[in-house]
């Protein structure tokens, strides 16, 4: 009997076109479009669901997609986007989680809980929720304003990845200056010091 060679079997040539397309690497053109589309999922992501400017506290800011979703699969899309941008705006606590420093989302909101509990015990401290979306916030400490002979900016304390005390001050500044942040190494320190945080001067 004689035998026919007609070619590749259909199966065997769906399994090349596979291979072809598996291998195929976006050009530059494709990647424009899809580095847009991952800044659009991401803003969404981070975007509040409103009543966050009348926040008293970060807990009351918890309202975005980056708080409610699954942990891994906020994570996941997270290290997307700082790839195609590293400055991606961020909660703190998430950049931790990403560097490996911060061990769940839950131990960011538990600081965060418990310098609201510290701070909203004492006089004179306001915390300030609006800014970049997906940031927690911050705190002031509006009396230290009065030690000011211009406009500026009080003692402000906020969350960090910087290091792993995980809290930040700023000295009361006026507006032109830029002072270094300090260090707090965390809420036992800051608790031991907040006075000395109260009564810092520009």
């Amino acid at each position: 009997m004689t035998v026919v060679d007609t070619g590749p079997t259909a199966d065997a040539a769906g399994a090349a076109e596979e291979q072809r397309r598996s291998s195929h690497q976006p050009s530059t053109a494709e990647a424009l479009r899809v580095e847009p589309l991952l800044g659009l999922e991401w803003s969404a992501a981070t975007e509040q669901w409103g009543g966050e400017q009348d926040a008293t506290t970060p807990a009351e800011t918890r309202r975005s997609w980056l708080h409610r979703a699954p942990e891994q699969q906020v994570l996941a899309l997270y290290r997307t986007i700082h790839e195609a941008d590293p400055a991606a705006p961020a909660p703190w606590w998430l950049r931790a989680l990403a560097a490996g420093t911060l061990s769940s989302r839950l131990e960011g909101y538990t600081v965060e809980d418990r310098v609201a509990k510290l701070l909203t015990a004492r006089t004179g401290w306001v915390y300030v929720p609006w800014g970049p979306d997906g940031d927690s916030g911050f705190w002031e400490y509006v009396p230290s304003e009065r030690k000011l002979t211009a406009p500026g900016v009080p003692t402000t304390l906020m969350l960090t990845d910087r290091h792993t005390g995980w809290i930040d001050v700023i000295r009361v500044h006026p507006s032109e200056a830029d002072p270094a942040p300090v260090a707090v190494a965390g809420l036992a320190d800051l608790r031991a010091n907040l006075a000395r945080v109260e009564s810092l001067a520009p």
